[in-house]
């Protein structure tokens, strides 16, 4: 490595005084700032001259290769007062303190060159990395000076060896070693001739093992398109069993469900009997509309009939037909019809046909009673809590009372209406116990 490159890259300078300038290198080896010897500065043009002398010598030069020696040289760093120059250096002085270190810069440098091109240590080196690179020569010394030693016993033994073999016997091995050569070359053409055909059943292998991988790749897809195919039909799968699983659990609940009790909620409000929240009666301290005494009863009738024709039950005299708030009893064999709804008025202005029409209506109640009554005689436990007899209901304390409005007082009609619906909730709870899951009916023993 040629020290002005370094020099270039490294080197520190320092302005002192005010005409005294130093040149402060960097150790090449640990970089760190160097103060050279003054006596440095004192060289005369003799000893300048004895340094530059080659270190080995040698007679015969060659000029030619001396002469590329140069083409490495890298002259000392160009002091200017800038510091975007193309070595970098900047000195912090006027021009006149430059000439005081141009040639005492230039002799140095051009001194640690032919020292680093001289050897292949980079100069100038520290106190420290200096007595470490003389240990580390001295080792190299000390088994150089070994090596040399075992060279010279053994160039000893040789010397004291004298059975040379003989030109016939060298002979001979040269023709063996000839021949065993031809051989080699021999085996040699055989194995490139095998090369040659191994590369063709490899490149054929390859061809192969293209076509076999672009069969794998179309497989492959082929997979993945099916298996997406497989994994949505089994979400698809998945989906339709956990709406079976919901569809079976709301069957099940439907089956459980009493399609009467869902239908047609009968209840109470306080003295009025209620079927889906509609009121059936009326009372002069709460009174009760028309519309919604003519609907209770429309929905009275059609829960009614659902529960005859479950019990198959023949009707002798008279028929209810639903029709909403405007339902009716139609007389049998006679085409007449009987209004089970009534319209506004004082009591004294009510219609008798609607008192006609609940008589009839109360009459088909008595009929379903007696015929559940009737396929219930072997079982004591059940039976209806109001009897009906003679067109009149009948309650616990044996007080009867009649559906005409027009003969009694509010009040009993109200509770007569109350008695009815009871009943009515009861039959209903007894056909819904006559029938399984499945809506069909349970046998009975009738005797």
């Amino acid at each position: 490595m040629v020290l002005s490159q370094n020099v270039e890259k490294n080197t520190l300078l320092e302005i002192m005084g005010d005409d005294k300038a130093f040149v402060s290198f960097t150790c090449q080896r640990c970089s760190q700032s160097l103060r050279l010897d003054e006596s440095l500065n004192s060289f005369s043009e003799h000893i300048s001259a004895e340094l530059n002398l080659p270190i080995y010598s040698n007679t015969d030069v060659d000029l030619e290769s001396e002469t590329t020696s140069f083409d490495q040289y890298v002259p000392p760093c160009r002091l200017s007062d800038s510091g975007n120059g193309a070595n970098g250096f900047m000195l912090i002085s006027d021009e006149n303190e430059v000439d005081l270190l141009s040639s005492q810069y230039k002799r140095n440098a051009s001194l640690f060159d032919h020292l680093s091109g001289s050897c292949d240590i980079d100069h100038p080196l520290c106190d420290e990395c200096t007595d470490y690179l003389i240990e580390l020569l001295e080792q190299q010394l000390e088994i150089t000076q070994n090596d040399y030693d075992d060279y010279c016993k053994y160039y000893k033994v040789l010397q004291m060896e004298r059975d040379e073999p003989k030109l016939s016997e060298l002979e001979k091995m040269l023709q063996d070693v000839t021949d065993e050569e031809n051989k080699l070359l021999d085996e040699l053409q055989g194995l490139q001739n095998d090369e040659e055909e191994t590369l063709k059943a490899i490149e054929e292998q390859e061809d192969i093992s293209r076509k076999i991988s672009q069969e794998e790749d179309r497989y492959w897809k082929e997979y993945v398109r099916h298996k997406r195919e497989w994994l949505m039909a089994e979400d698809d799968g998945r989906s339709l069993e956990c709406q079976l699983n919901s569809a079976n659990t709301q069957l099940d609940k439907l089956k459980r469900t009493n399609v009467f009790n869902a239908t047609f909620h009968i209840w109470h409000k306080g003295h009025f009997g209620t079927i889906n929240n509609f009121c059936l009666g009326t009372l002069p301290s709460a009174p009760v509309g028309w519309a919604e005494i003519n609907t209770a009863f429309g929905q009275t009738t059609l829960l009614f009939c659902a529960l005859a024709r479950k019990i198959n039950l023949t009707f002798i005299k008279f028929r209810p037909v639903p029709y909403g708030s405007h339902s009716y009893v139609e007389v049998i064999g006679e085409n007449k019809r009987i209004p089970l709804y009534g319209s506004g008025g004082p009591k004294y202005l009510w219609d008798t046909k609607f008192d006609a029409g609940m008589m009839a209506f109360l009459d088909c109640v008595q009929q379903f009673t007696e015929k559940i009554e009737e396929l219930e005689r072997n079982n004591k436990v059940f039976r209806f809590p109001y009897r009906i007899s003679n067109g009149k209901i009948e309650d616990s304390d044996n007080v009867k009372y009649s559906l005409r409005a027009t003969i009694i007082s509010e009040e009993q009609w109200t509770k007569a209406l109350k008695y009815m619906l009871t009943n009515l909730k009861w039959g209903l709870a007894w056909v819904a116990s006559q029938f399984d899951s499945n809506g069909e009916e349970i046998p009975q023993n009738v005797a």
